[in-house]
């Protein structure tokens, strides 16, 4: 280690002994094998365009981060004098011997390598790879200016250079800062690599920040063992395409969970959720899934147990089933705490069910200290279950086994970021190594319980997240404050979440906290909520569109019934994800990789392959949008515009900017009040066609073969359901 006059590089680096060379073993099945003085270091592709560095050091708990299995790769392996090359399609890493380092190249070309950054005693800033008492460290070249994307949900920009990311799991409280509730220790640039390491654990990710080095890419794993996965594709598609086959794709959902969804922190009693259910019916506005909320269907004191409050509830049966005659399903809130008020907190505390501290007693977790712990009966002290013990597991899922023989349709798996480090597990891990990790074990769970005993189409609203929640969808974007800013957030963390593997997103539409949001606010988050891959209306009081005005309320169910329509083609978009990981919100530099002068606008995004969306993120009306390179159509009076393009906009309250790119197909269906109204089949009734259909543009099950079109025009071909 080099003399460094910078103190915060001192003190990253502390604790850190280089893994100065290593000694070749030999070849391995797919790869090569090392000696280092912390172990023996394996090397090898885990799959095509996938290279995986493995040193264990100690057996741990493995919380099924990894789906994919290992693949069969032809490895030519070429050791050198100083080096070993491994290759294999058109990836190679390259691995120098002494001093150890990192060439990892795609067709020729390297897109990433160990850090050039040195001191002027030319010592290297940061290790290429480096171990310690506090884990690992590996550090990578990235330049001076390449961005970098991925990392999980992140509210602030997407481009992450100059920051210090931390994946983490957190209960935000708000959209503000780095805090996040979805992380994934994964990250991409478009130049063709990405980095995924594979750990329930914290990872620090300095990216290019400047404080340490604004060249150089750091990751710090706090974990006994490393476990790092190189991945390489043309583009950031093809990044996406092979991480989420290491950590899985989104399955199939049920029609109505595109519908829009509607809630409010919180219906206090059955006849509230119902006058607003009559309320949406009589006004005409379509939807599908009503939400009860925390505090809304549970005794506040006791939460949470599984149990309908009985003075608000007294005949669950009956209430979903009228409450389902009307055309909704219903979600439920729920979380994996025990109030110590409960009586089944020392039931299974006595078998054992839930985390416990190192003295062997249940752990207690407080939102707040003591005594004001005890001022908020929703936030009592409580009991975490240990979802790492299988019979505590099986206990947790088979729960849910009563609200959906009630006809509970899906449940809304809120918090799950609130294992302490401290806490020991039934399966012997520790709190640190645990705490993102169940936030995988408890949707999982739920997941399943859907499976076992729902309807047969599984799905869940998930809070928090880790690298493979992509498995359980959806997840939600968690507490917006109810501002512009808050809108922006959102967008922002629905494009991330998307860059870091997962295809699936929703927004609390008018902000969740700091009151109700004026009237021209929540237009235009409707507005955009209804361009995401799935659709929630939800907040600290009424989010019903009628509360907001007569005009707020005609726009609004207009763009609902545009939403409506869209299900057809949302349904496709979903269909390419469970394909190859691709997200329906596409951020710029995903769905544009050759164009970087688009990189640069964060807030707008490709729908799918068709639609390019805009969204109005300021008050009176101004937007940004950038037209890359072709032909755009506008959606509302399909004027043809020749891209590349910057546009500054004025609009209308009624509309936002929304582009239909040429060669795209788009299928849309009937209005309807809720998708029982589509009999299980989801017809199309109207296909507009941007220019000449294009191959590259083609969705999953959709076809244009004798399609009439004009090139130069949209052509809306009227169909025959």
């Amino acid at each position: 280690m080099g003399e460094f006059t910078e103190l915060e590089n001192i003190r990253v680096q502390q604790g850190f002994q280089r893994l100065a060379s290593l000694s070749f073993l030999g070849a391995t099945e797919r790869g090569a094998r090392f000696l280092t003085h912390a172990g023996v270091l394996d090397v090898a592709f885990y799959a095509p365009d996938v290279i995986r560095l493995r040193l264990e050091t100690k057996p741990q708990p493995d919380y099924g981060i990894l789906s994919g299995p290992p693949a069969d790769v032809a490895v030519r392996l070429v050791p050198g004098l100083d080096h070993v090359r491994l290759e294999a399609g058109e990836t190679a890493l390259e691995v120098a011997l002494s001093p150890l380092r990192l060439r990892l190249e795609r067709s020729g070309k390297v897109v990433l390598g160990s850090p050039t950054d040195k001191s002027m005693e030319m010592a290297d800033r940061f290790h290429p790879l480096a171990h310690g008492r506090a884990g690992w460290q590996m550090a990578f070249d990235i330049g001076c200016e390449a961005p970098v994307y991925g990392l999980g949900e992140k509210f602030g920009k997407l481009d992450h250079r100059g920051e210090l990311i931390t994946s983490w799991n957190r209960d935000a409280l708000g959209l503000n800062s780095e805090r996040s509730y979805k992380n994934a220790p994964f990250a991409w640039g478009p130049e063709g690599w990405g980095v995924f390491v594979h750990t329930p654990s914290r990872v620090t990710h300095a990216v290019g920040y400047s404080v340490w080095s604004h060249r150089s890419y750091v990751v710090q794993i706090d974990d006994a063992n490393l476990d790092v996965f190189l991945i390489t594709g043309d583009d950031p598609a093809g990044i996406l395409e092979r991480y989420t086959y290491l950590t899985g794709r989104a399955p199939e959902l049920p029609d109505w969970s595109y519908g829009v969804w509607m809630g409010r922190a919180f219906y206090a009693t059955a006849d509230e959720l119902l006058e607003a259910a009559r309320g949406l019916r009589e006004r005409a506005v379509p939807c599908d899934v009503l939400l009860l909320d925390g505090r809304a269907w549970h005794k506040m004191e006791t939460r949470f147990d599984f149990s309908w409050d009985p003075a608000r509830y007294p005949d669950p049966a009956g209430f979903v089933r009228q409450v389902r005659e009307m055309g909704f399903r219903l979600c439920l809130w729920e979380y994996p705490y025990i109030s110590s008020f409960n009586p089944l907190f020392n039931e299974l505390a006595a078998k054992g069910y839930l985390l416990k501290t190192v003295s062997g007693e249940p752990y207690v977790h407080r939102w707040l200290p003591e005594p004001f712990d005890l001022t908020l009966p929703h936030l009592l002290p409580s009991g975490i279950v240990d979802l790492t013990h299988p019979d505590a597991y099986v206990w947790y899922r088979d729960q849910h086994k009563a609200l959906f023989d009630a006809g509970v349709a899906v449940m809304k798996t809120d918090y799950g970021e609130s294992v302490p480090e401290d806490v020991v597990a039934y399966n012997g891990d520790s709190g640190k190594r645990l705490h993102n990790a169940y936030a995988l074990l408890y949707n999982r769970c739920v997941y399943e319980a859907t499976q076992m005993y729902g309807d047969g189409q599984p799905m869940v609203w998930g809070r928090a997240g880790w690298a493979g929640s992509q498995r359980y969808p959806v997840q939600w974007g968690g507490d917006p404050q109810c501002d512009w800013g808050g809108l922006a957030a959102s967008i922002h963390g629905g494009l991330a979440w998307g860059m870091s593997g997962a295809p699936f997103y929703a927004h609390d539409i008018g902000g969740f906290y700091r009151g109700v949001p004026e009237a021209e606010l929540y237009v235009r988050w409707a507005q955009a909520g209804m361009l995401t891959s799935h659709t929630r209306f939800h907040g600290l009081g009424p989010r019903e569109p009628w509360v907001y005005g007569d005009e707020a309320l005609k726009i609004v169910r207009e763009w609902v019934e545009w939403r409506y329509r869209l299900i057809p083609y949302l349904k496709a978009c979903a269909a390419e994800a469970g394909r190859s990981g691709m997200p329906v919100m596409r951020a710029m530099p995903l769905a544009f990789p050759d164009h970087r002068p688009a990189w640069s606008f964060e807030l707008q995004y490709m729908f799918g392959p068709a639609l390019l969306v805009a969204p109005v993120v300021r008050p009176g009306g101004e937007v940004r949008v950038y037209l890359p390179p072709g032909v755009w159509y506008d959606v509302w009076n399909d004027e043809r515009i020749e891209g590349p393009r910057y546009l500054e906009l004025t609009v209308p309250l009624e509309r936002i900017p929304v582009y239909g790119r040429e060669g795209a197909v788009l299928p849309l269906g009937p209005v309807v009040q809720h998708t029982d109204e589509l009999h299980g089949q989801p017809a199309v009734t109207e296909v507009w066609v941007y220019g000449e259909p294009s191959a590259d543009l083609a969705l999953p099950g959709l076809t244009w073969g004798g399609l009439p079109f004009e090139r130069g025009r949209v052509t809306r071909v009227a169909l025959q359901t």
